[in-house]
């Protein structure tokens, strides 16, 4: 099995960050991976989408995706837009 990737999260995750959030995303794909959420300070819901998406590919594949360390701004805004269980470990 490939060892794991990391991809950390920038602070501001709104319109303008999704589409680099999701080329990082796939050049990440096929390795397990921990997307860490401890600097986040604003999740918007475009990147939510992309990080949702993710989360259903890597499952899709058989590989762990999982978010560490998720701020406290991470984890409220997931449970605002109704995800909690983002916040929380993930396996594929």
């Amino acid at each position: 099995m490939s060892s794991p990737a990391a991809l950390r999260l920038t602070e501001v995750l709104d319109i303008t960050a999704a589409r680099p959030l999701a080329a990082d995303l796939l050049a990440l794909r096929g390795s397990p991976l921990t997307v860490d959420a401890s600097g986040v300070q604003r999740l918007g819901g475009l990147c939510l989408q992309v990080l949702l998406s993710a989360q259903s590919t890597w499952s899709a594949d058989g590989l762990d995706f999982s978010v560490s360390q998720p701020s406290p701004e991470f984890a409220e805004s997931v449970a605002q837009f109704g995800v909690p269980e983002l916040a929380q470990a993930q396996q594929g």
